[in-house]
């Protein structure tokens, strides 16, 4: 009777080690997100959470991430760096994220770097600036092409066309700031010569004024706008009101369809550097890049129907990338994630490919970054 109790203890003991155990496994992984989905940098941070709810959607349809399904949490910071962090601290202390991607703006990213730094959460921010990544941070990574590639990648082609004497107008937040300085260090080491420089806010509607002064300095051969959201769409729309013919350069943080659209027929002939994505199909045959955007747009496009972004395609890189240190690791072990993050190798994403390690938290190279050029009111690759 003794053996048979015991035995029948053992038994359910063990039943109820198992169902703990598949409890445990099917546990979701909380994937938190913080993104500017309203407010003026809207049109980044729509679609990077229409490609995150995409992804997490297929994602678990076939099975989940080691048998585990994920959870999407998201936040919209309205594009004001003050609500991300508090949104920040809900999606740490509350909800228990094990992975953090968002950060649309530089400056949500940078309000909530010092909570995440704090807790202990691997966070791959959606944002441009160089700030992010360097000095390097432990738990902070980044997807996009920094501002200071895009200076460089921007000077390197008005050189190629004898355009040395500029104008830079830059937005006065996180992103343009950042790109202001970066702008003026990359023109003093590329001998590119600033003759005008001013400012925008991103909520002005009317940037004649400062467009007005730029066009009557002496020498200027060139404009270079560094901003984000719908601000350099309305200074497109300002350049062909004043009738300003001279060539026109702009940042990574407008590529898409849809800053063509807002400006209205005023970006043709303008150029940007940026990921290969917005000119998937133009891409080579035997471009690595190809064959993965070329996948996500087709998913994308029939899921929303509408074009797909660079910006978008930066939270699909940080998912990816999310997920495959996530299999690495074997689980959610934040500081295992983390490592695994760090360790990413020779993945092949939309923005390019990327070598992460200890000194670099982003892994892209210069050549990751494509000049385009609006033709058409469609993007063509120039080089």
């Amino acid at each position: 009777m003794n053996a048979f109790l015991k035995s029948a203890i053992a038994a359910v003991f063990g039943l109820g080690l198992g169902l703990a155990m598949q409890a445990k496994a099917a546990e979701p992984i909380k994937i938190g997100s913080l993104l500017s989905v309203t407010g003026p940098a809207a049109f980044l941070g729509d679609p990077e959470l229409k490609t995150l709810q995409l992804c997490v959607e297929k994602i678990n349809n076939e099975g989940g991430v080691l048998g585990r399904p994920l959870q999407l949490i998201f936040y919209d910071d309205g594009s004001d760096a003050s609500k991300a962090n508090s949104f920040g601290k809900r999606l740490i202390d509350d909800d228990k994220i094990d992975v953090l991607i968002g950060g649309t703006t530089t400056g949500a990213t940078m309000s909530i770097a010092p909570l995440i730094e704090r807790a202990g959460i691997p966070f791959i921010s959606l944002a441009g600036a160089v700030a992010i990544v360097e000095p390097v941070k432990k738990w902070i990574f980044k997807t996009p092409h920094t501002d200071r590639m895009a200076a460089e990648r921007v000077f390197e082609d008005m050189k190629k066309r004898g355009l040395t004497n500029i104008a830079l107008l830059s937005e006065t937040s996180g992103f343009g700031q950042s790109g202001k300085k970066e702008s003026e260090l990359a023109a003093a080491k590329m001998g590119i010569t600033l003759v005008a420089d001013d400012t925008y806010g991103p909520k002005d509607t009317d940037m004649g004024p400062q467009l007005t002064k730029i066009k009557g300095t002496p020498g200027v051969q060139a404009l270079f706008i560094f901003g984000l959201g719908q601000g350099p769409a309305i200074v497109n729309k300002n350049i062909k009101q004043l009738g300003i013919t001279m060539p026109v350069y702009h940042a990574h943080g407008v590529a898409s369809e849809e800053f063509i659209k807002l400006s209205g027929g005023a970006a043709e002939g303008m150029r940007l550097p940026a990921a290969a994505l917005l000119v998937a199909s133009k891409l080579p045959a035997d471009d690595l890049q190809k064959p993965v955007a070329m996948a996500y747009a087709k998913a994308y496009s029939e899921r929303y129907k509408e074009e797909v972004s660079t910006f978008g395609g930066h939270a699909y890189d940080a998912l990816m990338i999310a997920i495959g240190a996530i299999k690495r690791a074997g689980g959610t072990d934040k500081a295992k994630v983390r490592d695994e993050i760090e360790a990413t190798s020779n993945y092949i994403g939309t923005s390019g490919k990327v070598n992460m390690s200890p000194t670099d938290h982003m892994g892209l190279e210069l050549s990751a970054f494509r000049m385009l050029e609006v033709r058409n009111g469609d993007w063509a690759l120039i080089n």
